[in-house]
């Protein structure tokens, strides 16, 4: 079986060192974080590993993982190199693997260590990681994308397909704007939520209400979308082409708060896309002789 190290075990690299330990996927063999209590936690939660607080108390390993924060892959990678490069102990015969966990960055980060010889790839998990133990709950049929070296991308699928995934692969140059998709399917909702709760506050709804509301609107709209698609889902203004409207409305927000006036004009124009877009994929009825 194949050794993992782990550099970074918050609650990304916890979830994917306890279902890799589960599925035997690999053996976790060190596992570094900032302190000492964290490590032996992290150890403890996914169930194998030895808790190190040093790079150079880490053993060399066939595969790494990477599952530190976006802002230090590429310190850790340089960090990884450096380490690398001053053992006293014969380099490994095949080219040990190493990947991150970022939706936004490329493997591109890690080039000090394929500079080394070392085959790098990302490998970005779909999954709010809310909790360890929630994700671990959640993790089956969760979409993984893959980007990177060739050979590196196939031990990757291979080891995230056992324990669930939906592996697909992503080009390097695209993974900004495919994180961005995955920011605008979750991160912006609860922004959108409080904009509407705030703008009915102001408006007069009361404060005890708005459980029910929000309760209500988002079970119904996340029900609509998973059954009938973005497009099928789509009501209101837009859905129905009322230009005037979405005008008026917009107008209304924007005297109300510039910034939600302009999120929701933008917004606005592009429930109107969507909606021609429909409209105009739908078959035209045959003219009646």
């Amino acid at each position: 079986m194949q050794t993992l190290n782990i550099i970074g075990a918050g609650r990304v690299g916890q979830t994917l060192g306890r279902l890799l330990t589960l599925q035997g996927v690999f053996a976790v063999q060190d596992v570094l974080t900032n302190s000492a209590g964290s490590a032996q936690a992290a150890c403890g939660f996914i169930g194998a590993g030895t808790p190190v607080t040093q790079l150079a108390q880490m053993r060399d390993a066939d595969v790494w993982m990477l599952a530190v924060p976006d802002a230090r892959i590429a310190a850790a990678a340089t960090a990884l190199a450096a380490h690398v490069q001053a053992r006293s102990t014969p380099a490994p015969v095949e080219a040990p693997i190493v990947f991150h966990c970022s939706g936004a960055q490329s493997s591109a980060l890690l080039a000090p260590l394929t500079e080394l010889g070392w085959h790098a790839a990302s490998a970005h998990c779909i999954l709010s990681f809310a909790s360890a133990d929630a994700a671990i709950a959640q993790f089956p049929g969760t979409a993984c994308a893959l980007e990177g070296d060739a050979s590196a991308i196939n031990v990757l699928h291979s080891a995230f397909t056992t324990i669930q995934a939906r592996c697909f692969e992503v080009q390097s140059q695209d993974k900004l704007l495919y994180h961005a998709a995955a920011v605008f399917a979750t991160n912006f909702l609860p922004v959108i939520q409080s904009v509407a709760e705030e703008a009915w506050l102001a408006s007069g709804v009361p404060q005890d209400v708005l459980p029910g509301l929000r309760s209500a609107l988002l079970h119904n709209a996340v029900a609509n979308i998973t059954r009938l698609g973005p497009a099928g889902a789509l009501t209101g203004p837009a859905a129905r082409g009322d230009v005037a409207a979405i005008a008026k409305q917009a107008e209304a927000v924007r005297q109300w708060d510039a910034k939600a006036g302009a999120a929701y004009e933008a917004l606005s124009a592009l429930a109107l896309r969507l909606a021609k877009a429909t409209t105009d994929s739908k078959p035209t009825p045959a003219s009646k002789n």
